[in-house]
């Protein structure tokens, strides 16, 4: 990208739904921020409109081309299609290494100057990132080469998401008692609730589930547990006695489980400031946990040949190297560890660690806080080129 060109970029980013909500929930938020706070004109290309609407309201499914939040949204139907240089953007982001249309890659080779090209890749702490950090492909055939842009935990690496407003918005929300009540109020949450340990459940269908709650309804401490509807739904229908829908809610022994709707992206960050600890999944709800300044559990993605073990592996190394009890249940959790897991002891191990965990959580948000973000990364990158 000529470093001439002072106005901001245009830049499109493809996107191709694999994980439901983690894949387009990234691109989402690099989206809107890159238009909020650095003026770029985005274009998101995503081929599942239903899933980006459960987590902004106000996408329409029936919509070829929309506005949502200053993005220009399109419906990414395949990989047909003929293109312009007119059309292509000045920054082209495939994510997750997703196959752009062959025609759009033609019209980028037509283009002058040629676009920078980006794969946005997935989230890591495994060391070989920072090697692959950035590094160059060029095109077999067409005068294009792209780049790997790797997010990461370190300065080797592009960085997180997060929004220059978050730390802001956050600290005020947990230092108000009130507000955090009138956020869960309508969801059912009692006075009582609010003083219990609250805990909010995003997981894949394979997690275990049913045994902790077990363990949580067995326990001595009051637990109000706060999942989505749709998450966990054998588990949470077993201990409900009735079908998971969103304001289901039932109290057995120890634990109350209340079921959620799927909020917008910036409710869930509430909801996630809102409680004591933080089951996550995947990577986007995984990265805004860390954000949250509180406890989380990690539910990695699973992969062929359990790949993801290592990785889970790779990242409590860097995270929780002193944190036995939270990396014991994490790799539990995970079904990474031999044997059969002791829920109840493990969830007593890691109640009693919970304020050192807390102390660990603001310190690694202020190391990350430090490597800059993925977004400002990435331009500062981009123009480099």
């Amino acid at each position: 990208m000529s470093s001439e060109n002072t106005s901001p970029p245009t830049l499109a980013l493809f996107c191709k739904v694999v994980d439901n909500y983690g894949d387009i929930g990234i691109c989402w938020r690099l989206a809107r921020q890159l238009h909020q706070e650095h003026g770029v004109a985005v274009t998101l290309w995503v081929d599942d409109l239903p899933s980006f609407r459960r987590i902004c309201p106000a996408v329409a499914l029936a919509a070829e081309r929309q506005r949502v939040d200053g993005v220009d949204v399109r419906h990414w139907r395949d990989n047909d299609g003929v293109f312009s240089a007119a059309d292509v953007a000045d920054i082209v982001i495939e994510f997750f290494a997703c196959d752009i249309p062959d025609g759009y890659i033609a019209a980028m080779a037509q283009s002058t100057p040629r676009p920078v090209w980006l794969n946005l890749e997935g989230l890591t702490a495994e060391e070989w990132v920072e090697g692959c950090h950035t590094l160059p492909s060029p095109h077999p055939r067409l005068p294009l080469t792209k780049h790997f842009f790797f997010p990461g935990f370190n300065g080797k690496t592009g960085g997180l998401l997060r929004e220059a407003v978050l730390d802001r918005q956050r600290l005020a929300f947990q230092s108000d008692a009130a507000a955090r009540s009138a956020f869960l109020a309508p969801f059912g949450v009692t006075a009582a609730e609010m003083a219990s340990l609250k805990v909010s459940l995003f997981c894949y269908p394979h997690a275990p589930v049913a045994a902790l709650f077990d363990a949580w309804r067995a326990g001595p401490d009051a637990i109000t547990c706060l999942v989505p509807e749709g998450v966990a739904t054998d588990a949470v229908q077993a201990f409900l006695g009735a079908p998971a829908a969103a304001g289901a809610a039932r109290t057995h022994g120890a634990l109350t489980v209340r079921v959620l709707p799927f909020v917008a992206q910036p409710d869930y960050d509430r909801l996630l400031w809102a409680c004591d600890v933080n089951f996550v999944r995947g990577e986007d709800s995984f990265v805004r946990a860390q954000w949250a300044n509180r406890p989380f559990i990690w539910h990695i993605y699973p992969q062929d040949d359990n790949l993801h073990h290592k990785k889970l592996r790779a990242f409590l190394q860097v995270y929780a190297d002193r944190l036995d009890s939270l990396s014991a249940f994490a790799l539990q959790w995970n079904d990474a560890a031999a044997g059969p897991a002791d829920w109840p002891v493990l969830w007593s191990r890691l109640q009693a660690e919970l304020p050192a965990i807390g102390l660990q959580s603001s310190a690694w948000q202020q190391e990350m806080s430090g490597h800059g973000d993925l977004a400002g990364n990435l331009l500062t990158f981009a123009a480099s080129l």
